[in-house]
């Protein structure tokens, strides 16, 4: 059960949207240390990353050829572009602070597609999402835990 357990944290984290900032409370809700929780969660977070740095572009410009997808993908990108000006300011630095504060509309899918984009190369955009993941999981560990304590958890 255990294991099932863990793996429907890093699941939930690797959803879009989720990330750590939903697998987390869903860890600790299942029994789940923090700090348990908060790996897992984690780990499954960082599990789409190299996936949409790498593949992102060229998904979305034989999407964009399609008559059905056409308008969603540039809703997308139109959306993420957006959200990228202290990414485009401050380059890496940007973009580890916009995945390491915990809101939404932000996050490793958000900051990955930015990060593509933007042509931010892997070697340099990877560290930096990683780094903010870390930050924000543990501020959402933080943040869960003293939830929970609040009202009367562990």
């Amino acid at each position: 059960m255990l294991i099932l357990n863990e793996f429907k944290v890093m699941l939930t984290a690797a959803l879009p949207i989720v990330e750590v900032k939903g697998a987390i409370p869903v860890g600790i809700a299942l029994g789940m240390s923090p700090i348990h929780a908060t790996i897992l969660a984690f780990l499954g977070s960082i599990i789409p990353v190299p996936l949409i740095l790498f593949t992102i572009r060229p998904v979305f410009n034989y999407l964009k050829e399609t008559k059905t997808f056409k308008k969603i993908v540039h809703k997308l990108i139109h959306r993420s572009l957006g959200k990228s000006g202290n990414v485009k300011k401050y380059g890496y630095w940007g973009l580890f602070i916009f995945v390491a504060i915990p809101l939404p509309g932000t996050g490793v899918w958000t900051g990955s597609l930015i990060a593509s984009l933007l042509d931010m190369r892997f070697k340099y955009a990877f560290p930096a999402i990683v780094a903010g993941n870390l930050i924000a999981s543990i501020i959402i560990m933080i943040l869960s835990f003293g939830v929970v304590n609040v009202f009367g958890g562990q």
